[in-house]
């Protein structure tokens, strides 16, 4: 069992506190041994996280996807927990439709148990995958109609034992493992608000409502005993690197490889193919969908310095958090762009 106090917010040059979402991606360059390369980058990264001041560190569900490995979301999260002593880590998020809710509460609530103070449950209502995947799970889209029932149902699990409750998660009951609901719509903007519950918004792949969604979130917000008051976590995606232009050919290349991955999934494609591809009506979907992120270097640029420009969507986002993702063709140049983010926004300073 890990005895740490329970973390305090890190403090940052913006005045909120900044957090890390990984994506755990596998590159295909790392070989056969690539997945486990995966997980020993994150454990690096979440080490050194820690130590520059991040506050959280989160993984999200995702399954039948080659290049992201963190479908079993909570043993990764658990292996990352004993290999830190202070930071949060935890889900960003748990597809909880494909899920019992007895069966997430026991997994969280045995983290809990084991590194308590520092778990967190962040829950979405997408599957996370394709039919065939919701197949494979014995699930189907409709049981993502039951989502704020179940987020409740889990709460009472996570929650003090009743008298009359037939059925105890054990571990679980009376861990209080805190929730987050996540979303890049109005939907779980209302779901949060009407819960009392903390709202994380995915704008790091689904900019266009944002704005609106923490409107509604912030607008319609019933406080509950545990959040008096409204919590917002914005995503944002960050490339920073020595120089404006090698942060430049970062975003570049995370552009080629998200209109590869959606054009032409399991085809690899050739860097100038995905240029062209980025040039059509589609490639400009996904440059929107890229919309938010900040770009550059120690220095500054034309788009100004990495503090201005997260400074800036954190007010835009209206934040009470900011999480930042870092998709780079390697570990190290993902390494590098939090270093240089962490120093540039005097994290833990």
């Amino acid at each position: 069992m890990n005895d740490s106090p329970t973390p305090q917010l890190a403090s940052s040059s913006i005045g909120v506190p900044l957090s890390i979402l990984d994506l755990a991606t596998v590159r295909a360059e790392d070989g056969p041994g690539a997945i486990a390369q995966t997980f020993s980058a994150s454990v690096e990264l979440a080490r050194a996280a820690q130590e520059w001041g991040f506050h959280r560190y989160w993984f999200a569900e995702h399954h039948n996807m080659s290049t992201i490995a963190s479908s079993a979301t909570a043993v990764l999260i658990g292996h990352v927990a004993g290999k830190t002593s202070r930071i949060r880590v935890g889900a960003g998020g748990i597809m909880l439709p494909n899920h019992s809710p007895l069966v997430i509460a026991e997994q969280f609530g045995t983290l809990e148990t084991l590194y308590p103070g520092r778990i967190d449950l962040g829950l979405g209502r997408a599957p996370g995958g394709d039919g065939a995947m919701l197949r494979a799970l014995r699930r189907s889209r409709e049981d993502a109609d039951r989502f704020p029932a179940d987020v409740a149902e889990l709460q009472a699990f996570l929650g003090p034992q009743q008298a009359d409750q037939e059925v105890t998660a054990t571990p679980g009951a009376g861990t209080e493992v805190p929730l987050y609901i996540l979303g890049s719509s109005l939907f779980g903007a209302q779901l949060a608000a009407a819960m009392g519950l903390p709202y994380a918004f995915a704008s790091h792949f689904a900019p266009a409502a944002l704005v609106d969604a923490v409107e509604t979130y912030r607008r319609d917000y019933r406080a509950s005993a545990r959040h008096p008051e409204p919590y917002v976590i914005a995503a944002l995606n960050v490339f920073a690197a020595d120089t404006e232009q090698a942060a430049g050919e970062l975003y570049r290349a995370a552009l080629r490889d998200m209109i590869a991955r959606l054009a032409r999934p399991g085809v690899s494609l050739s860097g100038a193919d995905a240029e062209a591809l980025l040039e059509t009506p589609g490639g400009r979907r996904v440059q929107e969908m890229l919309r938010y992120a900040a770009i550059g270097s120690p220095e500054g640029g034309e788009r100004g310095t990495l503090h201005e420009q997260v400074d800036s969507f954190a007010r835009l986002a209206r934040a009470d958090e900011v999480i930042v993702v870092s998709n780079t063709p390697t570990a190290a140049q993902r390494f590098r762009s939090y270093e240089l983010l962490a120093a540039a926004l005097g994290l833990g300073a």
